[in-house]
């Protein structure tokens, strides 16, 4: 996963320039049909059903991954294809901290469960 601008700027005047920053309680997950860069916001899923999730992460001496898995309801009607996925610090609006591109596109229709298997969401820096 990349960094988006907001947080590497956070994280840049925390270190350097002893400006405080609190890194959010928890951290909700969200999917998109057009993918976020670093300075866009993307497209997020709307509708049947889509929530942001809350996502349990852990921090090794290399990366940050999902500690269990991460699951969103069945769809009550089509997301379309999820070409994204990103971590914000608020289940609504917020601000994002890190997106990355699916290695597969997945479409989600009405029925679906979109899910991301324990370990399988990765941060890291490199």
């Amino acid at each position: 996963m990349a960094f988006t601008d907001y947080l590497e700027n956070k994280l840049l005047a925390h270190t350097f320039s002893n400006t405080a920053y609190t890194s959010p309680s928890t951290v909700y997950v969200a999917l998109y049909t057009v993918a976020p860069t670093d300075s866009t916001t993307g497209t997020e899923v709307t509708g049947g059903g889509y929530v942001r999730q809350s996502a349990s992460l852990t921090t090794t001496a290399s990366d940050t991954t999902n500690a269990s898995a991460i699951e969103w309801p069945t769809a009550t009607a089509d997301y379309g294809t999820v070409v994204a996925v990103a971590v914000l610090d608020a289940s609504s609006s917020g601000n994002m901290l890190a997106f990355a591109a699916l290695d597969t596109n997945k479409t989600i229709s009405t029925g679906d469960v979109f899910r991301i298997p324990t370990g399988d969401l990765d941060i890291a820096l490199n």
